[in-house]
C-alpha cells in the first residue's frame, strides 16, 4: 500500500490484483468502515460481492451513523458527523456509490449539488444570556501566552505527547478563549482529552482556523446521514450480492502463527442465539471494526431519562480477546475504561410538533426552519451553559418521513455531564427528555413561565446515553491502537477509528473510510494510491492565513508574538517589497 496525491492516481482504475480469485472476505460490524471496505473490495480489488459477508450485532446496518424513526419514541439521531471538502477518501468512495434520490447520479453528486444551492454557514456560532449572540463572535481571543502554548504543541513530536492530557499542555487563559470554545464544541474535545490527538487535529484542520466562527467549511447531507449515506451504500452492496448477517455477534477470532507470519484462523460467532464457527483458509480475509463509541447506547423518552449502562458489549470484548492473544493488537482498556465523569455522554433528539418554538430559532439564526435550507449549519453553542450545551438543526425535513410544516427535528448535546443545569437543577444524565428540552428552551430565550408547558406539549424529546462516545479522545500512547494491518499478519486488518494510521484524526467519517481503503489495498496489493491526508499544514498560504486569524485579523506589525517579532520587523518588510513573499503576505491579509 502506498499513499499518493494528484488526479492521475485519484482518477485511475487499478488492474485486477493477482490471486484475487477464490478469496472470501468477512467483516465484523456494518458501520461505515466495513461498508466502505466492502465497496473497495468490489470496485478496486474486483472481488465478487457474493464472496463478501458482513456480520452485524444489531438488526440494521450503519454503526454510529444512524437516524431512525422509532414507532414508539419517534425520530432519533444519536449524532452526526461533520464533513468537509478535503475528506479525500470519503469522496473517493461516494463518487462511485449510486444515488437513491437522483437517477444517473452518485451520492457525491447529491451532496455537491445541494451544497452549491444551499452552502453551509452558521450565523449564530455561540450564544449567551439566553439567546444573545456572543460579543466579537469572529475573534478567537487567544492571549500571547495561549498562542505560544498552541505553537509549542504543534511543534512537539507525537512520541513526546504520549498519555498527556490537553490540560497538561495548556493553561487557564487558553481555556477561556473563543478558540477553545469553538474548537471543543466543533470537535467534542474536553480538557482531559488526548493532547496527542489535539495536535493531530490542529495540523489536520489548520485550514479551518479562518472559519471556526461561521463553519462555512462544512458539508451536509440532504437528510440524516443514515438515509443519505448508509442506505445507498447498503443498497449498492446488496445489488452486488454482498451478504449481511444481522443479530450476530462475533465472540472471538482465534489467531495462529507460522514461521514468519501471523493470521486469523477461526471465527467464533453467535447468530440469533446459535453458536457457530467459521474455519478460515489462507484465501479468507477478516476485517475487524475494533471498539465502538455507540456500544451500550440507551434511550429514554419525554418522561424518563436514558438508563446508564456500561456493559462493554461485543465490539470491546472482541478487541480485548484479540489483544490478549497478541500485544501488538493494541490496548483496548485505555479507551473503554476509566472514562472521566465530566465526559460528554448525553445527546437528545427534539421533535417540535407545533409552531410555538420555531420563532425563537428564526430570531437567533435569521432563518425560517421550515424552508428546507440549513438552519444552524453545525453546532450552535451556549457559552454560558453549565453543561456547555449546544444544538444543531440541519435541513428540514431531516427524515424523509417527516412533515416539515408540522415537525421540526433539533439535535442537542452537552459536553459536561457532572454539573447541574442552569434551569433544570440536575446533571444532564439525570434528566428526562422534557427536562433536556426545557434546559434548551431556557437558553434560547423562551420566557420561563412558558418553558415547562412547551417542553411537555409542543415537543417530544428522546434522550440517548452513550457511555463510550468520547473514548476516541482518551489519552493514549503509541501502540495503544493496532496498525490497520499489524506487522506480519497476512489476512487480518483493523478498520475504523480505533485503528492506527498516520496523520489523520479520529471521530471523522474520513478516518473510517481511510482505514478501510488502506486495509483492502494492503491485504490485496491493490496497485492504486490511497489519497494522502490533505496537506494543509505544509501549505505556506494556509499557515499564513492561520496566523492572521489566530491573532484576530491583525497585521504582522501588530502581532505580539516572539517568533514573528524576531523575523518580521519594518526593516524585513522593506526588504521583501516587490517580491513573491510580499504577495503571499498580502494574500493572507498580514500586510
Amino acid at each position: 500500500m502506498y499513499r499518493s496525491n494528484g488526479n492521475f492516481e485519484a482518477f485511475g482504475r487499478p488492474l485486477k490484483p493477482a490471486d484475487i480469485d477464490g478469496k472470501k472476505a468477512y467483516f465484523v460490524g456494518s458501520g461505515l468502515a466495513s461498508l466502505a471496505g466492502a465497496t473497495f473490495l468490489i470496485r478496486d480489488a474486483q472481488l465478487p460481492g457474493d464472496k463478501i459477508t458482513i456480520f452485524e450485532e444489531l438488526a440494521l446496518p450503519g454503526g454510529s451513523m444512524d437516524g431512525i424513526l422509532d414507532e414508539h419514541k419517534g425520530f432519533i439521531v444519536r449524532g452526526g458527523r461533520e464533513m468537509e471538502a478535503h475528506f479525500e477518501t470519503l469522496w473517493d468512495l461516494f463518487k462511485s456509490v449510486p444515488s437513491l434520490e437522483n437517477e444517473n447520479a452518485s451520492v457525491l453528486d447529491d451532496m455537491y449539488w445541494i451544497h452549491k444551492i444551499d452552502p453551509a454557514s452558521n450565523p449564530a456560532r455561540a450564544l449567551q444570556n439566553r439567546g444573545e449572540k456572543i460579543d466579537h463572535i469572529k475573534d478567537l481571543t487567544l492571549t500571547r501566552g495561549a498562542s505560544e502554548e498552541l505553537m509549542k504543541l504543534v511543534l512537539t513530536r507525537e512520541e513526546d505527547l504520549q498519555d498527556k492530557r490537553i490540560d497538561e499542555v495548556f493553561g487557564k487563559e487558553f481555556f477561556q478563549s473563543h478558540f477553545w470554545l469553538y474548537w471543543a464544541t466543533m470537535f467534542a474535545f474536553e480538557p482531559w482529552a488526548s493532547a496527542l490527538e489535539m495536535r493531530r487535529y490542529t495540523l489536520r484542520f489548520i485550514h479551518h482556523i479562518s472559519t471556526l466562527s461561521d463553519l462555512t467549511s462544512l458539508r451536509f447531507t440532504r437528510y440524516n446521514q443514515y438515509e443519505s449515506l448508509i442506505k445507498p451504500l447498503v443498497a449498492n452492496l446488496e445489488n452486488h450480492g454482498v451478504t449481511f448477517v444481522y443479530n450476530t455477534q462475533v465472540d472471538d477470532i482465534e489467531l495462529g502463527a507460522g514461521t514468519s507470519s501471523r493470521f486469523a484462523r477461526t471465527i467464533h460467532l453467535t447468530e440469533n442465539g446459535e453458536s457457530k464457527t467459521i474455519d478460515l483458509t489462507e484465501n479468507d480475509l477478516v476485517f475487524v471494526t475494533n471498539g465502538s463509541i455507540t456500544e451500550s447506547s440507551t434511550y429514554g423518552d419525554n418522561d424518563h431519562p436514558a438508563p446508564v449502562e456500561t456493559d462493554h458489549g461485543g465490539a470491546w470484548s472482541l478487541w480485548k480477546s484479540l489483544a490478549a492473544q497478541d500485544s501488538a493488537l493494541g490496548h483496548p482498556e485505555k479507551f473503554c475504561e476509566n472514562i472521566p465523569e465530566a465526559n460528554w455522554s448525553i445527546s437528545a433528539t427534539v421533535t417540535l410538533t407545533d409552531d410555538k418554538v420555531w420563532p425563537y430559532l428564526e430570531k437567533i439564526t435569521g432563518r425560517d426552519p421550515r424552508k428546507g435550507e440549513i438552519v444552524t449549519g453545525g453546532p450552535c453553542t451556549i457559552a454560558d451553559s453549565s453543561w456547555l450545551y449546544g444544538f444543531s438543526m440541519s435541513r428540514q425535513p431531516h427524515f424523509a418521513a417527516q412533515d416539515p410544516q408540522k415537525e421540526l427535528v433539533v439535535w442537542l448535546y452537552g459536553l459536561f455531564s457532572d454539573k447541574p443545569g442552569d434551569y433544570v437543577k440536575k446533571t444532564i444524565r439525570e434528566c428526562t427528555g422534557a427536562e433536556l428540552c426545557a434546559e434548551w428552551l431556557y437558553h434560547i430565550g423562551v420566557p420561563e413561565d412558558q418553558i415547562d408547558d412547551l417542553a411537555h406539549n409542543s415537543a417530544s424529546t428522546v434522550p440517548c446515553n452513550m457511555p463510550y462516545i468520547t473514548s476516541y479522545f482518551m489519552p493514549r500512547a503509541l501502540g495503544d491502537r493496532p496498525l490497520v494491518v499489524p506487522q506480519g499478519y497476512t489476512n487480518l486488518a483493523f478498520i475504523g477509528n480505533f485503528a492506527e494510521t498516520e496523520r489523520d484524526t479520529v471521530f471523522t467519517t474520513e478516518y473510517s473510510v481511510r482505514t478501510a481503503m488502506e486495509a483492502v489495498y494492503t491485504l490485496l496489493k491493490v496497485d492504486r494510491g490511497v489519497p494522502e491526508v490533505f496537506d494543509s499544514s505544509f501549505d505556506i498560504r494556509v499557515l499564513l492565513s492561520a496566523i492572521y486569524y489566530l491573532n484576530d485579523r491583525k497585521s504582522l506589525t501588530e502581532i505580539k508574538f516572539p517568533l514573528i517579532e524576531k523575523l518580521i520587523g519594518k526593516a524585513a518588510l522593506k526588504k521583501i517589497e516587490g517580491t513573491y513573499i510580499e504577495q503571499l503576505l498580502e494574500g493572507a491579509k498580514l500586510i
